[in-house]
């Protein structure tokens, strides 16, 4: 089992940056996949980042590709979600997830976070 606690988000201008983290905790994660997902409204959840536990392996989707980071630190069991040039399309609730599949990565799911970007 493993549990998945965020913190960060909320609101900002259009422009600006914020950091979502994800703190991991209960078993090994040696194997597991990290991503971050997000919904917005009237969608179901979209992966947009995801890292391998190692850190090697990273994938973006192509809407925030070049914006968005996803690292790992692997002494504290935290991964995170950089955002920067963030539009007021990035709006939604984010979650972070983790599992063994590398391409959707959601056997345990964080508690979501909203982020909003205003215009």
């Amino acid at each position: 089992q493993v549990q998945l606690v965020q913190s960060g988000g909320g609101l900002v201008q259009a422009g600006g940056s914020l950091r979502l983290s994800c703190a991991a905790s209960g078993r090994t994660f040696t194997g597991l996949y990290m991503g971050w997902f997000r919904r917005t409204a009237g969608r179901k959840r979209d992966v947009i980042g995801i890292i391998s536990w190692s850190g090697i392996n990273t994938y973006y989707a192509d809407s925030v590709k070049g914006r968005f980071t996803v690292s790992i630190d692997n002494a504290k069991n935290t991964v995170y979600l950089q955002m920067n040039s963030l539009k007021p399309e990035d709006t939604a609730v984010y979650y972070c997830a983790a599992g063994r599949n590398a391409a959707v990565p959601d056997d345990y799911w964080g508690q979501g976070t909203q982020v909003t970007v205003s215009d």
